[in-house]
């Protein structure tokens, strides 16, 4: 598939994320879309005539080649949608973009991806949180995303550099720029164990639009979105809710009540639109992270602790559950089982009231 033609789909108007995909399902690739005549474009679902008469291929494909010379004159990694190195959590995700431009060296597959989002005027309290949580991650071999904005998120990529923890800055404007521009140190140092990564070409500015639609990246990368530090408005709640919307889990520290830059994370734990987070140990534990010290030897004893008080269906869940490593979703026990949701949801209750098991957010279990 032409690396050229698959730039230009980025570049035509009234064409947006959740189109191009549409697109691509029904050609099967980016090229055939400037060859075919306009009456089958107007076949594809979504796209009606008003979008056909304003499609500017010559212009789209003109973009494409001045964009191609950029990105490889600069050493710039474009990953298109169906990529393998594509970031598969967030293919998952229904406006996730067509294409990302990419630098340095983060395997954005990496099996454990936490997001850490905040306020730009975090505090001292702020701060000691972010830099207690990335030691405390660590172990657990995490990739960190954030959006090298000031305040949290930076503190979240220099934690994450002195630790020597990889980590990702997802930016809303083109690699040819940064803003902002004080933050080019640790931006610089990020291309060595992590990058920076968007889904904008060269020439775009850091317009304020930019930055939501940036923030769908930075949750729909992610296994979880932490919040550390947030007013009640602002991108870190913006992100929380995408993440949510993404059915990903998201946590929260607390603050005092008094504090307004605590008054955003108090409000998504109020409203169960977070957890209540005190630690890293606290998001280990609920996402069934084991860390490398400790995996070997929970899986060694787990073998030899085969429940004899279950019922035959009990049994059989046990023991699909123990030939897993990670926790597994309920829906995906059904599948595997061939039981019934609400039958199957019984069974795991009463397991889990017994302590067998352990049951984790987004409808997850594992074996105690």
């Amino acid at each position: 598939m032409s690396l050229k033609h698959q730039i230009a789909l980025t570049f035509l108007k009234g064409i947006g994320a959740t189109l191009s995909r549409s697109i691509l399902a029904y050609f099967g690739n980016a090229e055939d879309v400037f060859k075919v005549p306009p009456g089958r474009l107007k076949m594809v679902p979504g796209i009606g005539a008003k979008i056909v008469d304003q499609l500017n291929l010559s212009e789209a494909l003109h973009k494409a080649e001045l964009e191609l010379e950029y990105v490889e004159k600069n050493n710039i990694d474009v990953i298109f949608f169906t990529d393998e190195r594509y970031p598969k959590k967030l293919r998952n995700c229904n406006d996730a973009p067509i294409l990302l431009y990419s630098k340095g060296n983060a395997n954005l597959n990496q099996q454990r991806i936490v997001s850490i989002v905040g306020t730009r005027n975090a505090t001292d309290y702020g701060r000691a949180l972010c830099k207690q949580l990335l030691e405390d991650l660590q172990q657990y071999d995490v990739l960190v995303v954030s959006g090298l904005a000031l305040g949290i998120d930076v503190a979240a990529h220099k934690e994450s550099l002195r630790l020597n923890i990889p980590t990702v800055g997802v930016l809303g404007h083109g690699l040819d720029r940064l803003y902002p521009n004080q933050n080019r140190t640790v931006a610089d140092k990020m291309l060595l164990n992590g990058g920076l990564l968007t889904e904008y070409p060269s020439g775009t500015k850091p317009d304020r639009e930019n930055f939501p639609q940036r923030n769908r990246i930075v949750a729909g990368m992610a296994d979880v979105t932490v919040v550390i530090e947030a007013g009640l408005k602002g991108g870190a709640l913006i992100t929380a809710e995408i993440a949510n919307s993404y059915n990903r889990d998201v946590f929260a520290f607390p603050g005092r009540i008094t504090d307004e830059y605590s008054e955003g994370c108090n409000f998504l734990i109020r409203n169960n639109k977070a957890g209540l987070l005190s630690c890293a140990a606290d998001l280990a534990f609920l996402l069934g992270w084991d860390s490398p010290s400790t995996g070997k030897s929970k899986s060694k004893q787990s073998q030899f602790t085969l429940p004899i008080d279950l019922t035959t269906e009990e049994r059989t869940i046990w023991e699909t559950l123990q030939q897993q490593n990670a926790p597994v979703a309920i829906d995906d026990l059904s599948i595997r089982l061939n039981m019934p949701v609400s039958q199957l949801a019984m069974n795991l209750l009463n397991m889990e009231m017994q302590g067998y098991i352990n049951a984790r957010p987004g409808k997850m279990y594992v074996i105690s």
